[in-house]
């Protein structure tokens, strides 16, 4: 499997590998939807890439970026959103489940997590407002039977939606890499509050293909924009239109014993309801939570960004002093958390911190003058400290060429820019959200809400032969991984690729050096290996671990 599979992938194939048998206690809880609107305009194809339903519509931009525009009260917006997109809900969950057999492929294992999770989901429907459960059952209408033996189209969608809180839970592994920051007053070029951040997962390539812009207007609370898939009606980026944004980043958690209110429902609930800093920080203490997460808050009333940093036991607020910028990455940084292990010990061994220094480094070189297109840049920045050259694909880069989404808020201005394909490095697409809410009324299946004049282009490096034969690599590493893992043969050539396609890059050396190790070539296993260490390596355990291998093709070499 590879080690960067997004945590929230495994969080949802887990949940998917629940049998029927195992979720009769949640059906009790199917939400009343009695006194909401469930008569919605019939949807009407304009062609293959735009639909509407009334004043509703989803429309695919020139950039690829699917837009989606709803409104009405909790049912009726999930109604029409499983109408609009239900080919893009069902592409998500072939996608999701294509990959089942590779990351739980035993089914001693398998039968073991449907034993384990039907206990472990027993009350989340109680942690998840009545307001979002309609929302769910409504776009769940629209799910497809396909997957009827796994779970009801509704339980599937409301487990998904506790996803990247499961699988970040059981895996526990490397953590999502995602890096944010805020800057405001004298740190930007106009003075205004700007907030940029990676949403760095991996959930194979199909999946970011259909990314959803979602414009939404409730019939209560801030109308929103967030950026989402399939199915999926959480956040884990957005901003209202009081100008408030909101970003997530995983914090190192130990594993939970029960689920409760999902990140990306708590998100929501923030983005919909709250209009400052203090709102917010007042809605997150109402919900428990079952893993750690930092939640950057930008606030155009406030003109500045905080943090607030939950987990199951404890609560945090960081806020900067003496400064007009903040940075976010995937550790704790608040007093609630300062002698807390599990922290500490993910400053030491993961690459949060070393992200952090990279992002106020560049910070400090653009101090003063710090625009749109300068946060782009950053987001997209491949090289370590002090411009090291670190292999693409590093987790210890801010662009980890992995990257669901990148996204720059403006919230005084209510301006957001998003990135098309591929990673963040497409295009930034210009939204404006005065323009988008204001004169909806009889206004369906705009060609594009996008504002093309302020468009940032796509990375210049997509056009190089380093982006290709990073691409290519990518295949070759995979290759290489799976004939390792079920001890299959490969070519020479595939092996000379593997090091020379992403030369500078540590894991490509150390493959090269297991394989060989794996087949007793250990003079060319130490070989690599040697070279490998040479290179910016990720982790401390990642280090420790080819140490390890060094030691043992050494006494092999004896």
């Amino acid at each position: 499997m590879h080690n960067r599979v997004a945590l929230f992938l495994f969080g949802n194939l887990m949940l998917l590998l629940i049998s029927s048998c195992g979720v009769q206690k949640s059906l009790k809880d199917i939400p009343d939807v009695s006194n909401y609107n469930n008569d919605i305009p019939e949807r009407v194809k304009i062609n293959d890439t735009t639909y509407h339903a009334g004043n509703n519509f989803l429309t695919r931009n020139q950039f690829g970026l699917w837009e989606l525009y709803v409104e009405g009260d909790p049912y009726q917006r999930g109604l029409v959103m499983g109408s609009l997109t239900r080919e893009l809900i069902e592409t998500q969950e072939r996608v999701f489940l294509t990959k089942v057999n590779d990351l739980v492929p035993n089914k001693t294992w398998q039968g073991f997590l449907r034993s384990f999770l039907k206990w472990y989901n027993r009350k989340i429907y109680k942690h998840v407002q009545p307001e979002f459960k309609a929302e769910i059952y409504g776009v769940s209408k629209y799910g497809s039977d396909e997957f009827n033996s796994l779970a009801t189209p509704y339980l599937r969608s409301l487990y998904l939606h506790s996803a990247h809180d499961i699988g970040h839970a059981l895996q526990d592994l490397a953590l999502v890499g995602c890096s944010s920051f805020a800057a405001w007053n004298e740190k930007t070029e106009d003075g205004s509050l700007l907030i940029a951040r990676n949403f760095d997962f991996y959930a194979g390539d199909e999946f970011a293909e259909q990314k959803i812009i979602a414009f939404i207007n409730p019939d209560s609370g801030n109308p929103y924009v967030s950026v989402t898939w399939g199915g999926f009606t959480g956040v884990t980026s957005g901003m209202n239109t009081a100008g408030l944004t909101i970003t997530i980043n995983a914090s190192k958690s130990k594993i939970p014993l029960i689920a409760k209110t999902p990140i990306s429902i708590l998100s929501r609930e923030i983005l919909q309801y709250a209009t400052t800093i203090e709102e917010a920080i007042a809605i997150a203490k109402k919900r428990e939570v079952f893993v750690s997460e930092t939640i950057l808050i930008g606030s155009a009333k406030d003109g500045k960004a905080a943090l607030i940093e939950v987990s199951p036991k404890n609560f945090g607020i960081y806020e900067v002093e003496n400064s007009n910028q903040l940075i976010c990455s995937n550790h704790f940084q608040s007093d609630t958390y300062e002698d807390d292990k599990r922290n500490s010990k993910s400053i030491e061994e993961s690459h949060s911190k070393y992200r952090f220094d990279r992002m106020q480094e560049i910070l400090k070189e653009d101090e003063g003058k710090m625009t749109v297109k300068d946060a782009v840049a950053l987001l997209r920045n491949r090289k370590g400290l002090g411009d090291k050259k670190i292999g693409f694909g590093n987790e210890k880069a801010l662009n980890q060429m992995l990257a669901h989404h990148g996204i720059v808020f403006k919230p005084e201005s209510l301006e957001v820019w998003i990135s098309a394909n591929p990673y963040q490095m497409g295009e930034f697409v210009a939204y404006d959200l005065n323009k988008v809410f204001n004169n909806r009324e009889n206004n369906p299946a705009e060609t594009t809400l996008s504002i093309l004049e302020n468009v940032i282009p796509a990375d210049p490096f997509l056009k190089t032969e380093s982006y290709k034969n990073y691409e290519e690599y990518r295949i070759i590493e995979r290759t290489i991984e799976n004939a390792i893992n079920n001890e299959v043969e490969v070519s020479e050539e595939s092996l000379n690729n593997l090091q020379s396609k992403n030369p500078e890059y540590w894991k490509a050396h150390y493959l090269a050096g297991r394989y060989y190790y794996e087949y007793k070539r250990f003079d060319e296993a130490l070989k690599a290996f040697k070279i490998s260490k040479t290179k910016e390596i990720t982790t401390l355990p990642d280090a420790e671990n080819l140490e390890r291998y060094i030691k043992k093709a050494l006494r092999k070499l004896k």
